[in-house]
């Protein structure tokens, strides 16, 4: 999915977040909206100017960034001891 098409970042726009294109619904926040238990039926029902196509490319968008990021596990407690 080409998620270019809509997302985009505007830094009049909620400090240059990410959002959906048309909206002031940031990446971040619908992210959060899933991390909370939402459905995507939820989130279509009460954000009416998204998309299904554009709940993919939140999706498609956030792939690409963890894809260009290096994450490092820090060790447990337990392993420290």
């Amino acid at each position: 999915m080409d998620w270019q098409q809509y997302i985009h970042s505007d830094p009049k726009v909620l400090l240059g977040k990410p959002t959906v294109k048309g909206t002031r619904l940031s990446v971040e926040f619908i992210l959060g909206l899933f991390a909370n238990g939402w459905t995507p039926q939820q989130v279509l029902e009460n954000y009416p100017t998204l998309t299904p196509e554009a709940l993919q490319a939140v999706f498609a968008f956030a792939v690409e960034c963890m894809q260009e990021e290096s994450f490092y596990t820090l060790p447990l407690l337990s392993e420290t001891a």
